[in-house]
């Protein structure tokens, strides 16, 4: 998987991770015990061939930290040690592009698809279902490559360390995993050339997987402006994903010299964390590493280029964004080069000004480039990024005018003018110190994960990490530093007060898109003639190419059915048939019930509430996402958003609202909706939580002056880079839509969050000036007035302390007194909206991949046969989708789904170059299902696969949330759980039958992607416009000739 960013949002460099707190058992053996350091081995201490060089305690996270060194190789390895069951391995190495071909992305995905104790192909995806993990990937980041997994189990754990390191120490790399997972030419449908078919289905093409994801990742004009920001900021890293007008360059020879350079031990940091032995550990990672003897290895920290001459400017030319006005299409941002990012606390208070100045409506860059209207949104690259050895601080904006783009700059250096003669005021300051405090208590299941994710990009350039783990130390030398006074202020003054910059521009151009087709055509004309050179003719070169195409299927097909039994595996019989239950209790306080969970929740309360709306109309329905928005923007009559979003950062850990609707478990055509209510604090501010909830819901302006201003501002703003959302996530816009047509629930989730709502967004975000509002206002304030009430439609659910029942029920008995004891009734004056049934709907979007979800009704949460359709949906995705949708038809991704509580079973395809092949594939899925015969291990592996989500470690925030939300009861649950474990294959063929091949007459079809000429109404497609189709048709009339 690509990581497009150098690092996480700036905020996870100076976010606490969040703290799981002991359960009080003992902690387990293996130099581990946090307040014991009496076991521990001693600093110098050699243990199975690593010497021990730092040991850090860490009170404030529950942790001890110890740094040691491979004897042998040199290879970095931190073990992080924390009664956590929920343990993570990684193993990255320092990988420096030495060019956009990508090469660095590819080699992560020919790693894992074999290996030399491992020599079946791709068994990092044959692991999938043989594992209990609830986390399993590889990234590929701007200058290093990790595989990291999490799992509570102690063997999975075993066996996937055994796996991870023989696969990226010992990859097989065979030539036909190059060509698979990077790049060739071959027919575009070589199943129909195998069987004599020709014409346009014996086109040569480009293919591979990691060709096509990249295709996808262009489409996506915000990845774009980032990328090509990087290559002029950053000229010696190159594209580590990979350019796809540069990946063809890359040779199978080139990869392999590229693993043996760098997957090396004396290249390797090692990452372990939780609450297993260390010194088990040390053994297996030793026999591993042992292997290999130091080497000398690049591990060049690359830098930035100089701005010291600045100021610098750069205009790149980039695709046009067609849900946006013709005249803001324009993205620019000027960046500063900061300090050494080594220096812990220098980093963290840069990090924590770029909060000051850039977070929330009211800070200083929101008002004066957002509110001020010279953009729509911020750019991507905007914020401090503190991955590299240099910190860089960029700011920027999306949906700019041409005549606005310099005019942006000037009010970036007065913002900066403007924040060191006003300075920062210390509510703010201890705001954002405030939810550092809440970090720290706020338990998560996912904290090791986490933490490798935050200390990996510094790692990897010279940031200490036991520095970076030193969390009070850092918060406690800032607040003596900005005690002093002037402290932020000085910053300012040592890095942003000049104009040592680099401005970076990308303008638009309607040809853009269709210059890349251009391109692409001409590199492969290029292409099939240098390899022509090698063959007599240009028919026998053609020729070749087919046979490896075939070749290609010959040997993924015959991966299908390849001996398994080399990989290791955990059992169905190690999951428990019980599942451990999470007590919770039932009041009533008046009309409200209310469900309470009493838990060890580290003095923090976790407030959820569903306020239920009957007969919602859909002219309001569709406008819950931006009342959501308006209500945390608008500001009220005595007070600003700036102010309230002060006393939210000061009292709270955040508050929301936002659209709630869930089916019944018994009934597909039953369902609630409403909105939902969400926030937490410490226990003594919950009377503030619940003072701040209220006012946003009751009292936000929206008749204020600026109301009308506002509210435009959100809508450019989500119209912004819409095109791009649908990019990132393609497969759920068409999933939603396709389903949007069969249940009910299906077809509130598409009014609100599918692409019926991004439309709706663009048109109101596009509404000239000249043209009021007052519609739209008027509903956000019918939903107002219909947004809470104390009365039998309202329910909460409260996760707390037993030491808080108390109090906590005494402060929402004071917020619910003063709510009024019913709603408003709203009337609709429209009829529904309909959406297509047994259809197959195409809507026309600028990508060069294309994204697909074909959907059937099937049956609710309580129906028995619910848990074969589940199983059935993983043997789809593993045993035949993934091996066709993307090893053989080359999309980055394919599979099944079963919508347990929404009676919906599906298929999606993922940045797809082969939609017509993947509809086959789909459509004659239930039949293959159906006729196949299921093996003991084929289900074993399935029922593996559920329960990694089923058995997943849980934040306690979220315990009893499935009750509360849903209405599916322990008693539920635990039949669910044991009509999973006893699904048979019988059943497997029959709900295959019944609802996938007898039923698909009622599915419904929906495509993304450009339309070509086999999408047409004449062939059944309902083609769907967005807003974009006369635009797209005004640009590919412009298209050059090629």
């Amino acid at each position: 998987m690509l990581r497009c960013s150098r690092s996480s949002l700036w905020a996870s460099r100076i976010a606490a991770p969040s703290s799981r707190l002991s359960t009080g058992r003992p902690f387990r053996r293996g130099f581990a015990a946090v307040s014991d350091v009496s076991g521990q081995p001693k600093i110098g201490e050699q243990l199975h061939g690593f010497t021990l060089k730092r040991v850090k305690q860490v009170p404030e996270l529950e942790l001890t930290a110890f740094q040691l060194q491979h004897d042998k190789t040199g290879a970095d390895y931190l073990h992080i040690a924390r009664d956590d069951s929920n343990n993570v391995f990684s193993i990255g190495f320092k990988t420096n592009p030495p060019d956009d071909t990508g090469v660095p992305h590819i080699l992560e995905h020919t790693t894992l698809c074999g290996s030399e104790k491992y020599p079946v192909r791709d068994p990092f995806f044959k692991m999938l279902p043989r594992s209990l993990s609830n986390f399993m990937n590889a990234f590929t980041s701007a200058d290093h490559t990790s595989y990291p997994f999490a799992t509570t189990n102690a063997q999975d754990f075993r066996n996937l360390m055994s796996v991870y390191l023989d696969a990226t120490l010992h990859p097989l790399l065979n030539s036909n995993d190059f060509t698979q997972e990077g790049w060739r030419i071959g027919p575009e449908n070589p199943l129909a050339v195998a069987s004599g078919g020709g014409g346009e289905e014996k086109k040569l093409v480009f293919k591979g997987v990691v060709y096509n994801e990249m295709k996808g990742q262009m489409s996506d004009a915000s990845y774009l402006f980032y990328i090509r920001f990087q290559d002029h900021l950053f000229p010696d890293i190159n594209n580590s994903g990979g350019d796809p007008q540069k990946i063809t360059d890359l040779t199978w020879e080139q990869l392999r010299k590229f693993h043996a350079d760098h997957y090396h031990p004396s290249n390797a940091k090692v990452f372990t964390y939780g609450d297993l032995p260390l010194a088990d550990h040390l053994k297996e990672i030793d026999a591993r590493l042992g292997q290999f003897s130091q080497i000398q290895v690049d591990s060049d920290i690359k830098a930035p280029i100089s701005l010291d001459d600045g100021p610098k400017f750069v205009t790149v030319k980039g695709p046009t964004d067609l849900l946006m006005p013709p005249d803001m299409q324009y993205k620019t941002s000027t960046t500063w080069l900061m300090g050494d990012t080594t220096d812990v606390l220098e980093n963290f208070s840069l990090g924590l000004l770029s909060n000051l100045l850039l977070d929330g409506y009211g800070s200083p860059f929101y008002r004066n480039l957002i509110e001020s209207g010279l953009g729509a949104d911020f750019s991507p690259n905007t914020g401090y990024d503190s991955a590299g050895k240099v910190g860089v601080f960029s700011v920027g904006l999306n949906g700019v005018k041409a005549e606005d783009v310099p005019k942006v700059k000037e009010a970036i250096a007065k913002t900066f003018a403007e924040a060191r003669t006003n300075g920062f005021d210390k509510i703010k300051v201890d705001g954002i110190l405030h939810q550092l405090e809440l970090s720290l208590k706020h338990k998560t299941a996912h904290f090791g994960m986490g933490v490798m994710q935050r200390l990996q990009p510094g790692w990897f350039n010279g940031v200490d990490p036991m520095d970076a783990l030193a969390w009070q130390e850092t918060v406690s030398a800032f607040q003596n530093s900005y005690a002093k006074g002037g402290y932020l202020e000085s910053l300012l003054d040592k890095y942003l007060l000049n104009d040592n910059t680099l401005t970076f521009t990308m303008e638009p151009s309607e040809t853009y898109s269709e210059e890349l087709v251009a391109e692409e055509s001409q590199r492969l004309v290029d292409k099939i003639s240098e390899a022509t050179e090698k063959f007599s003719s240009k028919e026998e070169a053609e020729q070749y190419l087919e046979k490896r195409e075939l070749e290609l299927l010959e040997v993924q097909e015959t991966a299908r059915n390849a001996d398994l039994s080399c990989l290791p595996s955990v059992h169905v019989k190690d999951i428990p048939r019980q599942k451990e239950r999470k007590e919770v209790r039932h009041s009533s306080l008046g009309d409200v019930k209310v469900q309470w969970r009493e838990a060890h929740t580290n003095g923090l309360t976790y407030f959820r509430a569903i306020q239920q709306l009957d007969n919602l109309p859909d002219e309001l329905r569709e406008m819950i996402p931006l009342f959501s928005s308006a209500i945390m923007r608008l500001g009220t009559k005595d007070k600003t958003m700036e102010q309230l979003e002060e006393l939210i950062k000061l009292k709270t850990g955040g508050i929301s609202v936002g659209y709630h609707s869930s089916p019944s478990p018994d009934s597909v055509e039953s369902y609630q909706e409403g909105l939902s209510f969400t926030g937490y604090a410490l226990d003594r501010n919950v009377p503030a939580m619940y003072d701040l909830l209220r006012t946003v819901i009751f009292e936000t302006d929206f008749d204020g002056s600026e109301a009308e201003k506002q509210i435009r501002e959100l809508l450019q703003s989500s119209a912004s880079g819409a095109v791009n959302s649908i990019a990132e996530t393609g497969h759920s816009f068409a999933r939603t839509f396709a389903e949007a047509g069969l249940t009910p629930i299906g077809r509130l989730n598409e009014q609100t969050g599918g692409l019926s709502q991004i439309k709706l967004t663009t048109g109101l975000a596009s509404r000239p000036v000249s043209e009021s509002l007052d519609d739209v206002i008027q509903k956000l304030k019918a939903i107002q007035s219909i947004a809470i009430s104390n009365s039998k439609t309202f329910r909460v659910a409260l996760n707390c302390g037993n030491e808080s029942s108390t109090s906590n029920q005494e402060a929402l008995q004071r917020f619910l007194t003063g709510l009024p004891t019913e709603s408003s009734n709203v009337t609709s004056t429209s009829e529904p909206i309909q959406y297509p049934r047994n259809s197959k709907s195409f809507f026309p979007l600028p990508y060069q991949v294309y994204y697909a979800g074909l959907a059937i009704p099937t049956v609710p949460y309580t129906n028995d046969a619910g848990a074969p359709l589940e199983i059935l949906a993983q043997l789809l995705t593993h045993k035949h989708l993934h091996h066709e949708i993307r090893e053989k038809g080359g999309a980055y991704g394919g599979g099944a789904y079963s919508r347990s509580l929404g009676g919906v079973f599906g298929y999606y395809s993922y940045r797809d170059p082969n939609p017509q092949n993947t509809i086959k594939i789909m459509t004659e899925a239930g039949a293959w299902a159906r006729d196949r015969t299921w093996t003991a291990q084929d289900l074993e592996e399935a029922k593996l696969s559920v329960f990694q989500g089923y058995d997943a470690p849980q934040s306690v925030s979220q315990e009893g949330m499935r009750l509360f939300l849903s209405g599916i009861d322990d008693d539920m649950l635990q039949r669910r759980r044991e009509l999973l474990l006893d699904v048979t294959a019988e059943q497997i063929k029959a709900v295959a039958d019944k609802y996938l091949v007898q039923g698909a007459s009622r599915s419904n079809l929906a495509i993304l992607g450009e339309r070509k000429d086999w999408a047409t109404k004449e062939a059944g497609w309902d083609i769907r416009d967005l807003g974009m189709a006369d635009k797209i048709k005004e640009i590919t009339a412009q298209s050059p000739e090629e």
